[in-house]
């Protein structure tokens, strides 16, 4: 059987046409980048558990009345999704200090801070994503004030709701990073979520050792990054023993570094 015709290829995701109209299919790839692609490298299996994992965070947050472009996991690598006109701003939740709010502030990495923050991000690659303000976004028509609120509201329905889930099964959900989508029927649009929520765009750390379980371990030559991504999607119960892409053991993969 043939391809479907290519829409967007993104730095870990593809993009085809669907099967029916208003559809596409999204494959997640192994492929991994850092510092805006500078750094490029590969995640064995990586687009296999976020599919998995991005699933099953979304059917979750459709139970609770988030609005999603989820319609069903295809594959291993592939799911079917409504397509959206994507909102060009990048949500970052932050509930703990690192990345580039330590760096920009000073704050220590691992600082509680004192109320979730919600930062926004504009989409080019070529700018480096710049931070924007409000004001920006309403300048440039980028979103109106009303899809703003929505986004804002969601974000923090879904901060609240992930939060819980993480820390109920030992990890700390330190930031994350969320894309909204329009989603038009007829003259209307509609704010949905969007992309993808897995260890790619989401800060995860162990409750009791502070063991960093996502895409960190690869910016910063930590090894172990398969290992991780497994450990997480275990956590979920997305992964059984003696299943294909069986969990290797964090403590194996210390144990081999000599750490």
């Amino acid at each position: 059987m043939s391809r479907r015709r290519l829409v967007y290829e993104g730095k870990a995701k593809i993009l085809y046409e669907g099967p029916e109209p208003g559809t596409l299919i999204q494959y997640f790839k192994d492929d991994a980048t850092a510092f805006n692609a500078q750094k490029k490298g590969t995640i064995s299996g990586k687009g296999v558990l976020n599919n998995r994992i991005s699933e099953h965070i979304f059917t979750l947050l459709g139970t609770i009345g988030i609005p999603t472009h989820f319609i069903r996991r295809l594959n291993m690598r592939e799911q079917l999704i409504r397509q959206v006109e994507i909102v060009p701003i990048e949500v970052v939740v932050r509930n703990v200090a690192a990345g580039t709010l330590s760096t920009r502030l000073g704050i220590e990495e691992g600082t509680q801070l004192p109320r979730t923050i919600i930062e926004y991000y504009y989409k080019d690659d070529a700018l480096n994503d710049p931070m924007i303000a409000d004001e920006h976004i309403a300048a440039f028509g980028w979103a109106t004030r009303e899809e703003m609120d929505d986004i804002a509201d969601m974000a923090i329905r879904v901060n609240d709701f992930l939060c819980g889930l993480f820390a109920g099964i030992g990890i700390r959900l330190v930031d994350f990073k969320l894309e909204f989508g329009r989603l038009w029927e007829n003259d209307f649009a509609r704010i949905i979520l969007a992309d993808e929520i897995s260890p790619d765009g989401c800060r995860l750390w162990d409750m009791t050792t502070n063991e960093k379980l996502d895409k960190d371990r690869f910016r910063r030559d930590l090894g172990g990054e398969a290992e991780a991504y497994q450990e997480v999607a275990r956590r979920l119960g997305l992964l059984k023993e003696g299943e294909p892409n069986a969990v290797l053991d964090m403590a194996e993969h210390r144990q081999k570094r000599g750490k």
